[in-house]
This record gives C-alpha cells, sequence and structure tokens, in this order.
C-alpha cells in the first residue's frame, strides 16, 4: 500500500488537498479528526483541543496519534492501494508511520502565515486562533512538536498561496510525479 503523509502548518491547505485526493479516489484520514475523537471519548471542551493535543502526547508519547490512527486504518480495512494520512506533526509520527507501511511519501503544504491568519480568521473553527497573537501562539506549538522538522523532510512540497484552481493544478502535478492514476476512483 502507497501512503501519502500531508503535512503543513495550521490553514496552509491540508484539508483542501485531502478532498482533491477524495475526488480523485484516494482514502483519505485525518489525525485530527482522530485526535477530537479521542478528545470526545476523555469528555474534552473542543475549546482545550490543544491543551488535549499536548497532554496526550505527553501521556503516551509523542506518536501516539500516529498510533491512534493507525489502528483505524487497521480496523477499517481499507483495500486500496493507495491512501493519504493527513496532518502528521512530528519526527515520531512520520518515522512511526515509515516503520508501519513500506511506501511512504510525505507531502508537506506551505503557506506564508499572512496567508494561513485570513484564512483561519475566515474559516472560524471553534478550536481557531481568534487574534493574530493567539495565531502565533499556535504555530509556536505546532513548531514545539517538531512539525517544521517534518516538513523540512518533505518528498514533495506544494506552495498554496494562489487560488484553488491553482492548488489543484499542484495537486495534479504531485499525483503525476508519483505515477497515480485513478483507477481506484468510488472503490471505497
Amino acid at each position: 500500500m502507497k501512503v501519502i503523509l500531508i503535512t503543513g502548518m495550521p490553514a496552509s491547505g491540508k484539508s483542501i488537498v485531502s478532498e482533491i485526493l477524495k475526488d480523485k479516489g484516494i482514502f483519505v484520514i485525518k489525525m485530527g479528526d482522530v485526535l477530537r475523537e479521542a478528545a470526545l471519548k476523555e469528555n474534552v471542551d473542543m475549546k482545550n483541543l490543544g491543551k488535549f493535543s499536548i497532554e496526550i502526547r505527553e501521556k503516551y508519547g509523542k506518536e501516539i496519534v500516529a498510533k491512534l490512527t493507525y489502528e483505524k486504518i487497521k480496523n477499517l480495512r481499507i483495500s486500496s492501494d493507495i491512501i493519504a494520512i493527513e496532518g502528521v506533526r512530528s519526527l515520531e509520527e512520520y518515522m512511526f508511520f515509515k516503520d508501519k507501511f513500506k511506501d511512504v511519501i510525505l507531502l508537506a503544504i506551505h503557506s506564508s502565515p499572512k496567508t494561513r491568519f485570513k484564512r483561519i480568521i475566515e474559516r472560524g473553527r471553534e478550536d481557531d486562533p481568534k487574534n493574530f497573537d493567539e495565531f502565533i501562539k499556535r504555530d509556536l506549538r505546532e513548531l514545539s512538536y517538531g512539525i517544521g522538522n517534518v516538513i523540512a523532510l518533505a518528498d514533495y512540497m506544494i506552495i498554496n498561496e494562489g487560488n484553488i484552481d491553482n492548488l489543484k493544478e499542484e495537486v495534479e502535478n504531485f499525483l503525476r510525479n508519483i505515477n497515480f492514476t485513478s483507477k481506484n476512483k468510488n472503490r471505497f
């Protein structure tokens, strides 16, 4: 099974890339959703998801969300020859997936802080920062996980500063580079 690991800072465009991949017939699982499920099981208020994210990693190890994601993938019994995992944040998570899957491609999505902050304000998720100071604190938290190191190791980088059509074109180029054909569309 070929696995595309998607990394990038918050609001860089990871979710949009995931949607494009889904449209191509690639099964996508989001590590953020797995973290939210774990938080719900612990009755954590979603406003405290960032704090929970730190606590669960301190308690169970930096690769815990990767482990939970892997278990979910195993339980889903996906029959595809390619999947995407969105939201890799640390070297430990990256190395965990490299150990579990033999064909791993790391894709980083990059956008400037100015662009990302604008997107965060526009999308208005409950756990999103409400001002630039909170935005910087969140970025620093993400960087403390080691996400900068993961981005630096990416096999492919997509710069997402333009419009959705530009991003779709970049994802198409990426898929061509990894020799993906959409023969698997609607197979899940």
